[in-house]
């Protein structure tokens, strides 16, 4: 009589104009973008992300939680794409606990198309997951080393190897010092290299070892190629014939110091190495700026 019908007791058990718990959540996750006002600082950084992807000295690896990544592996200055975007982690907060009792923090993430946001690291984490476009960009220079694929010749770990010959060639005894064969193994190097005094590519010598260096998470053959062309101007270029009077042009010996070698492996570690050259004339590593 006043106009008023009544609902059922399903209706009455309905929330009207509250939004669904998993619309809320997916909403904390994405955060609210706004506007990155000083975008103008950040824009350099992300189209020389994009130029290192074209250049293979970046690359993406899918975000996979069966991998096992850990908030921790999330740092300042990382890069990754999610939601389509490219994003960049600008600053990280200091740690929060979160309900759960787990460790979190409010990070500033700024988006490729000049939009930020100020999502928790859990939160950022969890769109990750359930994104399955998501990526994770890797560092500069680690693309064509150090990959999550699984490809052939692939190692958990290798070593770079240094060897001189104990040749009786007058140029080869002459220049010993400066006359290396570099390349990458990974089994043990001194084993590998025994008794090769009758092959055509260790100079139809005895060699020893000078050096090694151990790395880990390496592709041996992209590293060894790698290595072969930065040091290619410099290759040993000299004729020998072996115990059947054949003519052989040995490959993978260069001409160059043992202490340049020592500082191309650092900038392996380093990450950097595509940044550099090596100056034959100088007998020195440069930027490639100085060229």
């Amino acid at each position: 009589e006043l106009g008023i019908t009544t609902e059922s007791e399903a209706d009455i058990t309905k929330l009207r104009h509250v939004r669904p718990r998993a619309e809320i959540k997916a909403a904390e996750e994405i955060a609210q973008r706004t506007p990155c006002a000083d975008f103008a600082e950040f824009k350099p950084l992300f189209e020389a992300v994009q130029h290192d992807l074209k250049q293979g000295t970046r690359i993406t690896k899918r975000f996979r939680k069966e991998a096992g990544f850990a908030k921790a592996d999330i740092q300042q200055g990382h890069f990754m794409i999610v939601g389509g975007q490219t994003a960049y982690v600008a600053n990280i907060g200091e740690r929060l606990k979160a309900p759960n009792g787990e460790d979190d923090a409010r990070l500033r993430v700024i988006y490729s198309n000049g939009t930020e946001s100020d999502i928790l690291l859990r939160s950022l984490i969890r769109a990750m997951y359930k994104d399955e476009t998501s990526r994770l960009i890797t560092e500069r220079g680690a693309g064509p080393l150090f990959s999550d694929e699984a490809e052939d010749n692939d190692v958990e770990s290798g070593t770079i190897y240094v060897l001189r010959s104990n040749s009786d060639n007058p140029y080869i005894k002459e220049n010993r010092d400066i006359i290396h064969k570099i390349g990458v193994t990974g089994g043990e190097v001194k084993k590998r290299f025994a008794n090769v005094k009758n092959d055509p590519t260790f100079l139809m010598a005895d060699v020893e070892v000078v050096a090694t260096y151990k790395l880990s998470n390496i592709n041996r053959v992209k590293l060894e190629n790698l290595i072969h062309k930065f040091f290619h101007h410099a290759k040993l270029d000299v004729q020998l014939t072996d115990r059947f009077g054949k003519g052989i042009n040995p490959r993978e010996w260069f001409l160059v110091p043992l202490f340049i070698i020592d500082e191309m492996v650092e900038k392996i570690r380093q990450s950097d190495l595509s940044l550099y050259y090596y100056d034959i004339e100088k007998s020195s590593i440069s930027h490639i700026h100085e060229q």
